[in-house]
């Protein structure tokens, strides 16, 4: 008995251990280990060539130009929503960068810790034109099919019983069964988050044009990426890996002139993020021209949000909320200093 229970001990010590370890495990490896969504346009989706692109792929190519000094040393793992949050659990990705939204559950039972937000967002409603629909009341007693394992099917069981209104809910397990759902008649809603309606109308379906985003926003939905609890440093790698990216933005520091900014800018918050003054990326285990790596690899948070899912890209989102807190949105990063 004693010595099953020292095995016990030592099994337990050495999770511990490996969970408190990720920095080192991935430098070990080689690679960044990224959960993502399994198809999500301007989020995280394979292109023609089959090289992985969006907003939250760019989280962990930033992650990976910090740690490497190479954007492109990140494996991609699809996830569902059911599957995400066991795959961070157990060890399987070191990062999960799959449009989750932060909640207070997840923050604070799961044994993962949200990093920070990379998109405000909140849930909407996808409905054919012909159908006519001008409000969510419109849809009462209608089918409205949703994604399982979301928090989308909460928010809106708090929506109906708000408003004492009643839908029919058909939760399916990936983004692509939603869209042959709704393309068969078999909804005459979809509902998730709004950019992820915007992008099932502008890549997903054959007819954009057959359909509209309805203007009724029901949550707030933060999404970012989460790491594991208990390992400080990692998160700390990741966190500051996505603030990098904020702050040049607000600095001006882009990928074509980050070079230029680190041999002439005498601005002391620019040479701090670019690694010529300070040991910022020393105190995170990491080089000290970890920013830089990430701005002249995948850009500024500007950048990274105008290709993939801004107006250089299919989606065409407005910034909204997540301009600069100097535009009038919510992206703020905390301060170099």
């Amino acid at each position: 008995m004693l010595k099953r229970l020292f095995l016990v001990a030592a099994m337990l010590t050495a999770a511990v251990a490996a969970q408190a370890g990720t920095l080192e495990s991935v430098r070990q490896k080689g690679f960044v280990s990224c959960g993502v969504n399994v198809g999500l346009g301007g989020f995280s989706m394979p292109d023609s060539k089959g090289v992985w692109r969006g907003l939250d792929v760019d989280a962990c190519r930033a992650v990976a130009a910090s740690v490497f000094g190479d954007a492109e040393k990140v494996r991609y793992v699809p996830m569902t929503a059911t599957s995400r949050f066991a795959a961070l659990q157990s060890g399987e990705i070191d990062i999960l960068s799959r449009n989750t939204t932060f909640t207070f559950l997840r923050d604070a039972t799961i044994g993962l810790r949200m990093v920070m937000v990379n998109f405000y967002d909140g849930q909407g409603f996808l409905v054919r034109k012909d159908a006519k629909i001008g409000s969510l009341k419109d849809l009462a007693g209608g089918t409205i099919c949703m994604l399982q394992g979301s928090t989308h099917e909460l928010n809106l069981a708090d929506w109906m019983k708000q408003h004492n209104i009643d839908f029919h809910i058909v939760l399916l397990d990936t983004t692509d069964v939603l869209i042959k759902t709704m393309l068969s008649n078999r909804c005459d809603a979809a509902s998730s988050d709004s950019s992820n309606l915007a992008s099932i109308r502008g890549a997903g379906v054959p007819n954009p044009d057959d359909f509209v985003i309805l203007p009724d926003r029901i949550s707030k939905e933060p999404l970012g990426p989460m790491v594991r609890r208990a390992d400080d440093q990692w998160l700390d790698v990741v966190r500051w890996s996505m603030m990098a990216m904020v702050e040049a933005e607000e600095l001006g520091v882009t990928s074509a002139n980050a070079d230029q900014m680190l041999a002439e800018s005498t601005n002391p918050t620019v040479q701090r993020l670019l690694g010529k003054s300070g040991d910022f990326g020393k105190l995170l285990g990491l080089d000290n021209a970890f920013a830089l790596n990430i701005i002249k690899q995948v850009g500024n948070y500007g950048e990274a949000y105008e290709r993939n899912v801004g107006m250089g890209s299919s989606l065409k989102l407005d910034r909204g909320p997540n301009a600069l807190w100097t535009n009038g949105g919510l992206m703020y990063a905390i301060p170099f200093r």
